[in-house]
């Protein structure tokens, strides 16, 4: 089979289209780079979803622990404190099991398949971390941008649609362009947890540790699957390097905040 063949057998098999068994013998780095490469569209819809997703609950979750109404800030702190106080990969595994007993019981049955149940533990996860990065943004939102929008009449929602939101996001986001980098690397958690892959249409490490397993040399799939995930960070990083020149554009050059990429290497 030649690499175009295999590409064309293998480029979407992650999906469920394309040749129906895996390779058994004579594997080629053509077979490592297709499948692994198949198994990161897994990989990019958790993190995409997951982070998009999850920046909505978050302001909602920084505006309620800012709030003083106790009924509004209680909520989001446990909620904050729970998500952030516990390890992801414990997470998938209690919510598997929360989401079993639901569809033993009958009750929304397709939260044990990983595209549905192992986004909400990611969702909510990022939206935990995230909610404290803007919740330091917002104290941090400079007193003097306040008192002019008060002097300007503002009040109420139209001054935080207008003056501190926009700041606070402009604040928050080299932060939390990192936290989107460390929720892109955790999906591969998702192949480790509870959840399983369905008819072999795993991950991207689902496919990296087949060809570990199978060649007993992990020096080949692995680096791939590295490499795969490091070109996507990139491509992360320009895109969220250009929301963030957006952000700043209206600033002197010499006050625009610049893009650090500091990698979490602990949760």
């Amino acid at each position: 089979m030649s690499c175009w063949d295999t590409i064309q057998a293998y480029a979407f098999r992650s999906l469920g289209y394309g040749e129906r068994l895996l390779p058994r013998e004579g594997f080629t780095l053509c077979e490592h780079f297709t499948l692994i490469g198949s198994g990161m569209i897994w990989n990019v819809y958790f993190g995409l979803i997951a982070l998009v997703s999850g920046f909505f609950l978050a302001n909602l979750l920084a505006l309620g622990k800012a709030s003083s109404n106790m009924w509004l800030h209680r909520p989001a702190d446990y909620f904050i404190l729970i998500f952030r106080g516990s390890p992801l990969f414990i997470q998938f595994f209690l919510a598997y099991f929360i989401f079993l007993e639901l569809k033993n019981a009958g009750v929304l049955p397709w939260l044990t398949s990983a595209w549905a149940g192992a986004l909400i533990v990611l969702f909510l996860n990022t939206a935990a971390y995230s909610a404290e990065i803007f919740y330091g943004a917002y104290k941090s939102v400079p007193r003097g941008e306040v008192e002019a929008a008060d002097a300007y009449g503002m009040t109420g929602w139209t001054r935080f649609r207008r003056v501190i939101w926009p700041t606070q996001l402009r604040l928050a986001w080299p932060a939390y362009t990192n936290e989107g980098i460390f929720l892109f690397q955790s999906t591969t958690l998702v192949f480790l947890s509870g959840f399983p892959a369905q008819r072999q249409q795993g991950d991207a490490l689902y496919y990296a540790q087949y060809f570990a397993d199978k060649t007993f040399n992990p020096f080949v799939p692995y680096p791939i699957l590295a490499m795969y995930f490091v070109l996507f960070t990139l491509v992360l990083i320009g895109v969220m390097g250009f929301v963030n020149r957006r952000l700043n554009r209206h600033l002197p050059q010499e006050a625009r905040k610049k893009m650090r990429l500091r990698p979490m290497m602990m949760r």
